[in-house]
């Protein structure tokens, strides 16, 4: 098939690169968002999807919206036969979706009906979820509702973060978009409508989302951190400036902290929940880089009962 990518961040070119190496389709033109401004310059830049399409000599679409007139026109023009998306970053309007005969085919982070919206993986993560995956549908006009292609699934690991649970459906997931293309052009694959129950909404985690509350449970306080790492971030409070928590792991066999107060030894810092204690592993104080939370207690000299979060 003649297809048309669309996507924009990082977590979207494997698919692409998956899509470009396939010998049953043609990728005639990559959509992603306009360049944006980053770095203390502030200065424009690609997306990473717009850069790997231009590394391969792709055509480069960066509407400002999805129904501007231009890009509808040029993507008549191209006249696609589908057009796979991986987390493209904006709304498609019906009169976009339109346009290729075999639709927009979004390739989602979640068994769907779980986890529709923006932040699917952070949601599973912090949830406590098992078990994830990644879903093919065809995009309609409803949020992450339309029919189904195909799933994966993957196992969410003890210690996994957004970004190394990321990374993993990434990978897995361009497969199964390349697979999902070859069963649309040969007919061997059809959509099935989602259920109707089991379905829980993903938005997008705010900054106050990742702030850490002490009161609540250790495996609640690590799943926020390993939910929330590397975006937004999960953080805290210490002595009127945020401090931004990178790896914390629950100590189950200490309990007498209270809820965020601090106990320092000479390698270890813990923390007190409103559980079980979590020893701090790394944290990146304001302005600084990331550092061992040994060194950054060292540096700060904890007095004894101070606490995090006031």
């Amino acid at each position: 098939m003649k297809l048309v990518f669309a996507g924009t961040p990082e977590v979207a070119v494997p698919a692409l690169d998956a899509l470009i190496a396939s010998d049953r389709h043609e990728v005639a033109a990559v959509v992603t968002r306009p360049d944006a401004p980053a770095g203390r310059g502030r200065r424009l830049v690609a997306s990473p999807v717009a850069e790997r399409a231009e590394e391969a000599g792709i055509e480069v679409l960066k509407p400002a919206r999805p129904r501007d007139e231009d890009f509808l026109a040029r993507l008549r023009e191209i006249a696609p036969d589908c057009c796979p998306v991986v987390a493209y970053g904006a709304l498609l309007p019906k009169v976009t979706l339109d346009v290729p005969a075999h639709g927009w085919v979004n390739l989602h982070f979640s068994l769907l009906p779980a986890w529709r919206g923006a932040a699917p993986v952070q949601h599973s993560i912090m949830a406590g979820d098992e078990v994830t995956g990644a879903s093919t549908f065809l995009i309609e006009e409803g949020l992450d509702s339309g029919p189904v292609y195909g799933v994966l699934t993957e196992e969410v690991r003890p210690i996994d973060t957004s970004g190394d649970l990321l990374t993993r459906l990434a990978f897995a997931g361009a497969g199964l978009l390349v697979a999902t293309m070859d069963g649309i052009e040969d007919g061997t694959l059809h959509a099935v409508p989602q259920p109707a129950e089991g379905v829980t909404l993903a938005p997008k985690i705010t900054v106050e989302d990742a702030r850490v509350q002490w009161s609540a449970p250790a495996l609640r306080v690590d799943r926020v951190v390993r939910g929330c790492t590397p975006a937004p971030g999960a953080w805290t409070v210490f002595r009127g400036e945020r401090l931004k928590l990178i790896q914390a792991v629950p100590v189950l066999d200490r309990a007498d902290l209270a809820p965020g107060e601090l106990s320092a030894a000479k390698n270890n810092v813990y923390v007190g929940t409103g559980s079980h204690a979590v020893e701090l592993l790394w944290v990146q104080p304001q302005g600084k880089k990331p550092m061992r939370a040994a060194d950054w207690a060292r540096g700060v000299r904890i007095v004894h009962g101070e606490l995090l979060g006031s």
